[in-house]
């Protein structure tokens, strides 16, 4: 499967590389081209992989892509998000912006994935441990069944990630929001 990997650059998110680390087709894109150049790329590939930071507006593209504006992922997006299959939204609030579109993949809600994010979300008192524990667990799990399809990727996530969460607040909260369709 040809994928296309949308990670913005941005330190705060590095973590995420290992999410997809284990992909051998793949093409990564972290900045350095405008939304149309990006969006006739996609044309190219099989599955869409998006993530970083967000909102229910898209994927935000955190002055990496030419005058883009805020969003590099945004409702511009959608038509040729429809047409891919298995693809992965991974920001804060992704499910308000697949559901609103009917697309496709697997996806998160708000995804706590710092301790001011925690802090904002009801866990005050979170330490920076907790949230690495939960956000490199989030990776490593995925990235063993990425190249499977949304439903396994789904299926097997949740049941890892699930025993993270049974003593992990952050992961509790996280697993809470993943989601496929």
């Amino acid at each position: 499967m040809k994928t296309l990997v949308i990670h913005p650059k941005d330190s705060s998110t590095t973590f995420l590389d290992i999410l997809y680390a284990p992909i051998e087709d793949k093409t990564v894109i972290t900045g350095g081209i405008t939304k149309n150049e990006l969006l006739k790329m996609m044309e190219e590939y099989d599955r869409i992989m998006m993530m970083g930071h967000g909102s229910p507006g898209g994927l935000f593209g955190v002055g990496q892509f030419p005058n883009s504006g805020a969003y590099i992922i945004d409702q511009i997006a959608v038509s040729m998000l429809k047409t891919k299959k298995n693809n992965v939204f991974i920001w804060c609030n992704a499910d308000q912006f697949v559901d609103r579109y009917g697309l496709s993949g697997f996806y998160s809600g708000m995804f706590i994935s710092e301790v001011v994010e925690a802090t904002y979300c009801g866990l005050p008192g979170t330490k920076q441990e907790m949230v690495d524990e939960s956000n490199y667990g989030f990776v490593n799990i995925t990235s063993k069944h990425i190249n499977e399809e949304t439903d396994v990727l789904y299926e097997n996530v949740t049941k890892e990630y699930g025993i993270l969460a049974e003593n992990n607040p952050v992961a509790l909260y996280n697993y809470n929001r993943l989601y496929k369709f």
